[in-house]
């Protein structure tokens, strides 16, 4: 009880604290408040007196001075009231502060002493019991002592019987679970064993496919090699034949003869030079090389024929000319 009495005495002593606290920050705030307000009647009244447009009469600087004096005597007066005000809330809140701790430790002290009281009241009952009636007490006592120690006994017989229960279920328990995981060590081992069988063949299976894949690409290599050895064979005899076909054509076939008259850069100055070639009325015929457009006009059976076209080519001013030449000409469909 004293310990409660305690604690509620410092539950006290804190919610002073607190609301002392508190009426301190009021009164701080309410006299800047007051500070504030004055302040702003000051600038105010000010105001209103320069803004005023009444002829009125100046006031000489004594008068100001007073007047100041007298607004800052107010305000000191105003802010000594507003503090003793917060001192005196602080000194009856304080008081009754310490009126409420007295309170509380003089009823601890009466709770106490009450105690105190019931204590030696039971004392002294006690003290005037008869012999005869503490020697029953006494000996109910020791029936009931002995009778809880044959109890006690009894729990203890009881306690043991149920710990060796608890260890032999527990033994049992440990036996088939080691049994268990015996059990799932040899099924796992079976089955990793299998496991490994089978991925043994499978490796094995995938090395022969791997070497008859080998083994295709490297025949299949071959034969692509072989074939490509005889494409090569049959394009170098043909490329042979028609050579000689060429040369034969050229050495002993039907010839030819014709005026080349140009030999052209591009597609487009070889159509200009065709077309006024055409416009006086000469057959003429292209065939591109390596380099550049050939421009003939032809054929004639004889080389005179040919030479005379020349001439007359070259003579004319309107083709502009000079430079065309007579040559044996094979068409390609001969060749």
């Amino acid at each position: 009880m004293n310990s409660k009495q305690r604690w509620m005495g410092g539950v006290v002593l804190l919610g002073g604290g607190v609301l002392l606290a508190a009426l301190l920050l009021k009164g701080k705030e309410e006299i800047h408040q007051t500070h504030v307000e004055e302040q702003q009647q000051k600038v105010e009244q000010t105001t209103k007196d320069a803004n005023s447009t009444a002829p009125v009469q100046l006031q000489s600087m004594t008068v100001d001075v007073e007047t100041e004096k007298k607004l800052l005597e107010q305000q000191r007066r105003a802010r000594e009231k507003s503090v003793a005000e917060q001192e005196a809330r602080a000194a009856e809140f304080l008081a009754m502060q310490q009126q409420a701790e007295a309170d509380a430790a003089r009823k601890a002290a009466e709770e106490y002493a009450a105690i105190n009281a019931r204590r030696q009241a039971a004392q002294q009952s006690s003290d005037n019991i008869p012999p005869e009636v503490v020697e029953e007490k006494k000996n109910t006592a020791q029936s009931t002592k002995s009778t809880a120690s044959v109890d006690t006994q009894k729990r203890e017989a009881e306690k043991k019987t149920l710990e060796q229960q608890r260890l032999a279920a527990d033994a049992q328990k440990k036996a088939d679970q080691l049994k268990k995981e015996q059990e799932a060590k040899r099924k796992a081992d079976a089955d990793k064993k299998a496991a490994d069988e089978k991925q043994r063949q499978l490796d094995a299976e995938k090395k022969a496919s791997e070497a008859k894949r080998k083994a295709e690409a490297e025949k299949k290599a071959q034969e692509d090699k072989k074939r490509k050895e005889d494409d090569a064979k049959k394009e170098d005899a043909k490329k042979k034949a028609e050579a000689e076909k060429a040369r034969e054509l050229l050495e002993h076939g039907d010839k030819n003869w014709m005026v080349q008259v140009a030999l052209a850069a591009n597609q487009a100055n070889a159509d200009a030079v065709v077309s006024k070639l055409r416009a006086k009325g000469y057959k003429v015929t292209t065939s591109p090389t390596s380099k550049g457009i050939r421009i003939m006009v032809g054929p004639s059976k004889d080389r005179d024929a040919a030479d005379a076209a020349r001439k007359k080519i070259v003579t004319d001013p309107s083709l502009n000319m000079k430079s065309a030449w007579v040559i044996d000409w094979v068409p390609l469909d001969q060749r």
